[in-house]
Parts: C-alpha cells; sequence; structure tokens
C-alpha cells in the first residue's frame, strides 16, 4: 500500500484543516440553539433568513419549486445567542448552495448596517480563497455543485 498522499491529497488536508478554523472561529457555525427565523422585534434581526438567488427571502412559492436548485442561508450572528434576551455579538455567515449542474448567478444580499460579503470559502478552488471582498448587490458566480461561503463586513 502506498501512503504517498500526493499534491491533490495534501490539498485536500489544507482544505479540511481550513474547515475546521473556521469552525473554531466562528462560533455561529456550532450555536446549539435551534434557528427558527422569526423576526425578534425588539433586536430587529432574524437568526436565519434563507435567500434566493436573487438576494431576495425565498418565499413559500419557490421552498415548493422542485427545481430550485441553488439558496443561501444568511445566519445573522446579531440574533439571539442564547436563552438571555440580549444583542448576540457573533460575525454574520452566508452560506450558499449550489446543487445545479451549471453555474448560478447570485446576488449578495442587502443587510441592515452593512457595507458587503467576505468571501471566506468557496468549494471550488479550496486552498485559493483569498478573502476577496463584494458589495451589496454583486452577482457571484456560485460554480455547480458547490458552496461557498461569505462573512459580512460592517
Amino acid at each position: 500500500m502506498s501512503w504517498d498522499i500526493g499534491e491533490a491529497g495534501q490539498t485536500q488536508i489544507e482544505f479540511v484543516k481550513k474547515l475546521t478554523q473556521l469552525r473554531r472561529d466562528f462560533p455561529i457555525l456550532r450555536r446549539n440553539r435551534f434557528l427558527t427565523g422569526a423576526l425578534d422585534e425588539d433586536l430587529g434581526v432574524r437568526d436565519v433568513t434563507w435567500i434566493n438567488a436573487t438576494g431576495e427571502p425565498i418565499t413559500d412559492a419557490e421552498w415548493a419549486d422542485a427545481n430550485m436548485r441553488c439558496f443561501g442561508m444568511q445566519i445573522d450572528g446579531r440574533a439571539q445567542a442564547t436563552g438571555i434576551h440580549q444583542r448576540g455579538s457573533d460575525v454574520t455567515v452566508l452560506l450558499v448552495l449550489n446543487a445545479h449542474h451549471d453555474v448560478v448567478k447570485f446576488t449578495l444580499p442587502d443587510c441592515s448596517m452593512c457595507t458587503g460579503w467576505k468571501r471566506i470559502i468557496d468549494t471550488n478552488i479550496p486552498g485559493h480563497d483569498d478573502g476577496e471582498s463584494f458589495s451589496v448587490g454583486d452577482v457571484y458566480d456560485v460554480t455547480a455543485r458547490s458552496l461557498v461561503a461569505f462573512q459580512l463586513t460592517s
């Protein structure tokens, strides 16, 4: 048996290291509270918002559309993190998942008190993420069958 992992294996190891580091650095990715999507009137945020490719919240009709293959999950770090009613202090993360067989042009959503989004990972370009910044409303080409994660900048 050859134990030589080669360049592809080393790239995979580095990618898994990066994912592990992201989970460690972003507590929002390991919260133990169930996300509900309900608006907290006092704080003015939702803990999770589901986003369509046009950058708008997903409608009930879109949820029922069996052909929808790309959507975003915006987990807001400003939402209440525990049973104590207070604003959270975590970062806000946008995860975009594309199950389609082709590129989907995804519009980065607007978010109150934000200036834009910083890419933190793109599974199509592992090991080459540079933290590129994007403005609200920019269109990002999400490659086929991939996941892209962004961090909110304010």
